[in-house]
This record gives C-alpha cells, structure tokens and sequence, in this order.
C-alpha cells in the first residue's frame, strides 16, 4: 500500500467514470511494450486487509485469464507482499534481468481522490504509507486510491469497504486484457 500525496501522475481516471476501461486500455497500449517476451505484473498487497486488497484482487482477475499470457505475481491465493516482495523482485531479474515490470497496489490520497486510477512510468514504493521501508517497484505504476491518508492508516485500510477495491480491481483487469486484446488484434487505434 501507498500513499499517494503528490499529483505529478501521467495518468488519472475514476474506476467508474464513462469509458474508464477503453481509456485505461488505450494509455495501458501506449506505456507497456506488450511486445516485449518478458513482462510481470506485480500485484502487491495482501488478503488480510480489505482496503490493501487492490493489488491481490487483480492479480486474481488477471491469472484467472486464459488469455492474458503474462506472468502475474500476487492474488488473493498467494499474496505479494512485505514478507515476500524482495525475494520475488530476486527470482524475477534472475530470470530475465530486462522484465518490463507493471506494479499494482491500493493507495491513501485526499478524501475528493477516493476511487481514482493513478498511473505514471516509473516505480511506486509499496508500504510507503505505513512507514514500510521497501524496494521501488515497477517500469509502470498502477495505484487505486481506497480511502483517506493522514490518521491511523493502517486502521483506515482495516476498515475499508471490499467493494471498492474490488470494483477498481476489475476495471484494471479489464483494461489490461483490453489493451493486450487490442495489441494482438492491431486495433491499436488511440
């Protein structure tokens, strides 16, 4: 879970706004080489906490897709998470030290922010908000906005609704499957 406390986002759309997957999908085209051999998607968070749930839940989505051929990391079943993070970064870049890697996890922002999709190029910094000291993850970052920062995080991920998140981890799922549908279709028309 991070915190998301600045602005400078490459990209931001609310989980339910109209067109939000086909938007999501077209910026999800034009940021991840789906060309590429090597692409991981790292969904972080854990089970335990409905409102870090963001990153398992669409890992689940993701790995419940026969045709999204990628290697997904985190789902509900077997969570990505602080106990475990470094040693899949390890196992990831031992195996191919060029894997363009998507990172997904929830986030805390401004109360107006609640449900917003924040992507950017470049790594996020999982446990952030919750004063974990974690490695930087990602080429490309994914981060949901599930409730408010600045009191008691780890309280206000506790009591989080399941329903956002899982709602946010649905749309995501979606545009990925969308923009790697597009990919392999060349309707790649933005």
């Amino acid at each position: 879970m991070h915190s998301a406390l600045t602005t400078d986002y490459d990209f931001r759309i609310h989980y339910d706004a109209t067109g939000a997957v086909w938007n999501l999908s077209s910026f999800f085209l034009k940021h991840i080489p789906f060309h590429m051999d090597s692409i991981s998607f790292f969904c972080i968070g854990t089970d335990r906490s409905t409102g870090d749930a963001l990153g398992p839940l669409t890992g689940s989505h993701l790995s419940e897709s026969l045709l999204f051929p990628f290697s997904v990391i985190g789902t509900l079943e077997k969570p990505l998470h602080a106990l475990n993070l470094q040693q899949q970064l390890d196992k990831t870049f031992e195996q191919d030290r060029s894997t363009f890697i998507v990172a997904i996890d929830a986030c805390l922002g401004k109360n107006d922010s609640i449900g917003q999709l924040l992507l950017h190029n470049g790594p996020l910094y999982p446990g952030k908000a919750v004063g974990k000291a974690l490695p930087p993850v990602g080429d490309l970052s994914i981060k949901g906005v599930v409730n408010v920062s600045g009191f008691m995080e780890q309280a206000v991920l506790q009591s989080t609704r399941l329903h956002l998140p899982f709602e946010m981890s649905r749309v995501i799922s979606r545009s990925l499957q969308l923009a790697y549908g597009r990919f392999k279709t060349g309707n790649e028309q933005l």
